[in-house]
């Protein structure tokens, strides 16, 4: 398939709704970011309305400018402001006039900061627990450049999940990715949240990078190895001329395959799989489901995770 024009399994239709709006507006009266509307999903207006629930949103913490240049990503790079402190208490007053139960929160990458923001991210994380210690938690993290007692922090927040997107292939970390992130370093995240945390872990690829298939294939015996419990597939789109180009345009059924490969073979809890499927994509539904599915509660699939670390 060209890449010159989008195939018509990638075409979307613009979010809308009361719902869409009643979020929309929540989240500007509190001056928060999403990275749904900063990295233009496409799911947007399917994850906020919901479907049988109350939907899904993605709170970006620690501004809407990120200190480092992916060539993927549509977020902006370098002018970073000081961290606002009232925004772990705004989140979770939004998380509840919301009217949420499964909470996604990642953030922009802040090297220039001592912490790297990890500890304004576990507030956030405690602050939401505190008001409803029901609310199930996922956070995206970034690498914190690798640094164990910056993954610690976060852990020791008692997430629900811990996700850290892997991206791309060995190969292709760059250029794909920001020259200060890399595959082992990510790996080694990963390993950690496994290693230190009853916390489910979660990892996302992008397909249409210039990756052959057994490279996705040793990727997944990576990530299998390091104890992830759940990754997603989902197709690279350029945001603008300026960023890297799409090598390919993955057909629907290669995804199919890729989460059968997964579930199957590698014995992930589950695989969101599609062109249009990115980390977020009814985060809460499908790992909800996946759970249930098991004849487990939450509880107790995590008491079996930490039996098994």
């Amino acid at each position: 398939m060209s890449r010159s024009r989008k195939p018509d399994w990638l075409k979307m239709r613009p979010p809308s709704g009361e719902r869409f709006t009643d979020i929309k507006q929540t989240l500007r009266d509190r001056n928060l970011n999403t990275v749904c509307e900063e990295a233009n999903c496409p799911n947007l207006g399917e994850c906020w309305s919901g479907r049988d629930g109350p939907g899904t949103a993605t709170f970006m913490l620690m501004g809407d400018r990120c200190s480092r240049g992916c060539n993927f990503c549509d977020v902006e790079t370098g002018g970073m402001d000081s961290l606002d402190s009232d925004e772990p208490q705004q989140v979770a007053d939004a998380v509840a006039e919301i009217g949420l139960d499964y909470v996604v929160l990642t953030s922009v990458d802040r090297d220039d900061l001592p912490d790297q923001g990890a500890g304004h991210f576990a507030e956030t994380i405690r602050a939401i627990k505190e008001r409803d210690p029901s609310i199930l938690v996922e956070c995206l993290i970034p690498d914190f450049q690798g640094e164990p007692e910056l993954v610690r922090k976060i852990i020791d927040a008692d997430p629900d999940v811990i996700a850290h997107n892997i991206e791309t292939v060995d190969r292709l970390q760059w250029p794909v990715r920001d020259r200060r992130a890399g595959y082992e370093q990510s790996l080694s995240v990963l390993r950690q949240v496994n290693r230190e945390s009853d916390c489910y872990s979660k990892t996302s690829l992008m397909l249409g990078v210039g990756e052959y298939a057994h490279e996705v294939y040793q990727t997944l015996t990576d990530l299998r190895q390091a104890g992830v419990d759940v990754v997603t597939f989902g197709q690279y789109l350029q945001p603008s001329r300026s960023h890297l180009e799409v090598s390919e345009y993955v057909h629907p059924d290669a995804f199919d395959t890729w989460q059968r490969v997964a579930e199957e073979e590698f014995d992930f809890l589950y695989c969101a799989s599609g062109p249009m499927v990115r980390s977020s994509y009814r985060a809460g539904e499908l790992f909800v489901e996946s759970v249930m599915r098991e004849g487990r509660t939450v509880d107790e699939a995590r008491a079996e995770v930490r039996a098994d670390n």
